[in-house]
């Protein structure tokens, strides 16, 4: 999966517009194109990271429509397993936003997971 991140299109500078003004900080717009580019694909392999423990595999998959305060909903399936399937609906903006921490993280550290809110979203454990 990460070769693919790696080699990841970035979105055409029309669709990136819409949805810059949701995003502030520099970090956030430079992953932008790329975060929206991801978000066009519909689906994520990666690992859930636990610490001490073995990773867990997963597949994300989501609807993609095109405008920021759409809703998207989002499957995560962990392991290949379908009884550990989880299901989170939220605003494309906020989504993308966790498609950036992704990358952010990606670059960093190489590797593909998700940032622990979204979990924490996904498993409706929000603090």
């Amino acid at each position: 999966m990460s070769a693919s991140l790696d080699k990841l299109q970035p979105a055409p500078q029309t669709k990136v517009g819409i949805y810059l003004p949701y995003y502030k900080s520099p970090n956030q717009r430079i992953a932008l194109p790329h975060a929206i580019g991801l978000y066009d694909t519909g689906s994520l392999e990666g690992e859930r990271q636990i610490e001490g423990g073995k990773n867990i595999p997963f597949v994300a998959t989501w609807n993609v429509s095109s405008l920021p305060a759409d809703l998207t909903c989002c499957r995560l399936q962990f392991d290949g397993n379908a009884d550990s399937s989880y299901e989170v609906t939220l605003p494309n903006y906020e989504f993308i936003n966790f498609l950036i921490e992704l990358l952010i993280n990606f670059k960093r550290a190489h590797v593909v997971d998700f940032h622990r809110k979204f979990y924490s979203k996904l498993l409706n454990m929000e603090e």
